[in-house]
């Protein structure tokens, strides 16, 4: 048998946080088998759907890589088959048409709620509707089992056990001919040959409907994964005021995916104490059955620390093709300029976005009229005029324009001068980046190259001169 999987996401807004892990946990066992990923477009709220969401999906599951083997499918384009499976259960009595109103119903809901009793279908139409014509309005609702009980094993939660005189009889197709979710799902999966279904545990209560469907309409049921849900650091349900939720969001706030897949496949699944995990090593390793049923909590800070050991460990070239992304966002022409993967080795220990990092390296790229003016009050005083002059000419004539050498002129000049190097390296940072703080200077000068940091020193220069006449 090959393991067929699928994510199966409701085109009604981005691909959030909980809906990605979902994703990576079906895509992963799917790879973990050798089997089939399946990628389904749930766009029956015909209201609510949009391209645009649909087309924020798609984007979000190729930014994290997570590629699908067939699809996407869209339940829009089936409704053929699915109401050709609604009148075959018609004929064969295991589905009726229901006439009650909404008015009906609603009064319904409210006399068992106020009875303490759980709001249900009673069954009005079940056993016939001779009051009504054919062509007046009506549902088509599934005749539910009302004796016995719906029996499962979760591969996260273990047993569980519905009793089928607790379930009402789902409405299958609206008035308006369109078939609902819960029908649509077991359809698709019935076709689609989907051997497990991971989803959120919101869905639990779904599961038994959906599996007296798949019986009646003679459907091998599949297995199921229902995974906890996703918390904030405060203990409430992950929402936009936790921070970002949409997976896009984390691409725009300087994430990498390889970071992202590491944190959400520990957000539930664990391998002993290992914290870093390629991606090759999640497919190898990961397990249904390992995942947790607690909830798992968001942590940001995590996550962060988990980036920042991404961009120091992966090939530069790799991350180097993200932070083209950056660069462009914030308008800076890296056409002209250092390497983006060079750019990386220098700044992979200070940043801890990629966002982060394409601000801090602007000054690689762009020539700056000002120095930062705490900066530059500091440590482009008259003093610094004389190891700056120096360090100018000294560099002037350096032939080999390479970090090591170019520490080296920094530290003769300290030492000829009789300067700690703070002396004579601040001036020099502020001169040749406009700021206080960059990686170590003997790299930025080098990444910068010679013209230009001997045209950055002659204006540092100036601004001290007019400083001292000032």
């Amino acid at each position: 048998m090959t393991v067929k999987t699928r994510f199966a996401p409701s085109p009604t807004g981005f691909l959030h946080v909980g809906g990605a892990r979902t994703a990576l946990y079906s895509w992963l066992y799917a790879r973990h088998q050798q089997g089939e990923f399946v990628l389904r477009i749930e766009d029956t709220d015909l209201e609510r759907s949009t391209q645009e969401a649909i087309d924020a999906i798609l984007e979000g599951m190729n930014w994290l890589g997570l590629s699908w083997d067939e699809g996407p499918y869209y339940q829009t384009k089936r409704f053929d088959r699915y109401n050709q499976l609604i009148d075959q259960l018609l004929e064969e009595g295991k589905a009726y048409k229901c006439y009650c109103s909404k008015e009906r119903l609603e009064g319904l809901r409210e006399q068992q709620m106020a009875a303490g009793e759980k709001p249900r279908y009673d069954g009005t139409c079940r056993h016939g509707s001779r009051d009504h014509a054919d062509d007046a309005p009506h549902v088509i609702r599934f005749k539910n089992p009302t004796e016995g009980s719906v029996v499962f094993d979760d591969h996260v939660r273990g047993r569980i056990e519905f009793a089928n005189d607790q379930l009402d009889d789902l409405i299958i197709r609206r008035t308006d001919g369109a078939p609902t979710y819960n029908f649509c799902v077991v359809v698709d999966d019935w076709d689609m040959e989907i051997t497990h279904v991971v989803r959120g545990e919101d869905h639990i209560n779904n599961t038994p409907r959906q599996i007296n469907i798949y019986q009646a309409l003679g459907a091998p049921v599949p297995e199921f994964a229902h995974v906890s849900m996703i918390l904030g650091d405060d203990g409430a349900k992950l929402s936009k005021r936790h921070g970002a939720v949409s997976v896009m969001q984390y691409r725009d706030d300087g994430y990498l995916p390889q970071a992202l897949l590491n944190y959400l496949v520990r957000l539930g699944w664990s391998h002993g104490d290992q914290e870093i995990f390629s991606l090759d090593e999640m497919i190898s390793l990961f397990s249904l059955d390992a995942i947790s049923k607690s909830a798992s909590a968001f942590n940001t800070d995590k996550l962060l620390w988990l980036n920042q050991h991404y961009i120091k460990t992966l090939p530069a070239e790799e991350v180097a093709g993200h932070l083209e992304w950056h660069m462009h966002d914030q308008g800076i022409d890296f056409s002209r300029g250092p390497a983006l993967a060079e750019v990386i080795g220098l700044y992979a220990e200070r940043c801890n976005t990629l966002k982060e990092l394409a601000a801090q390296s602007r000054y690689l790229y762009e020539d700056f009229s000002e120095f930062e003016a705490g900066a530059a009050k500091k440590h482009l005083r008259p003093v610094a005029a004389e190891p700056l002059a120096l360090a100018r000419t000294r560099l002037a004539e350096l032939a080999d324009w390479q970090p090591a050498a170019i520490h080296e002129v920094v530290n003769a000049v300290a030492a000829e001068l009789e300067l700690g190097m703070g002396k004579v390296g601040m001036p020099l940072r502020v001169a040749v980046t406009g700021i206080g703080q960059s990686p170590a200077i003997d790299g930025v000068m080098a990444l910068l190259g010679k013209d230009k940091v001997l045209a950055r020193i002659d204006m540092a220069l100036a601004f001290i001169a007019e400083r001292a006449q000032g």
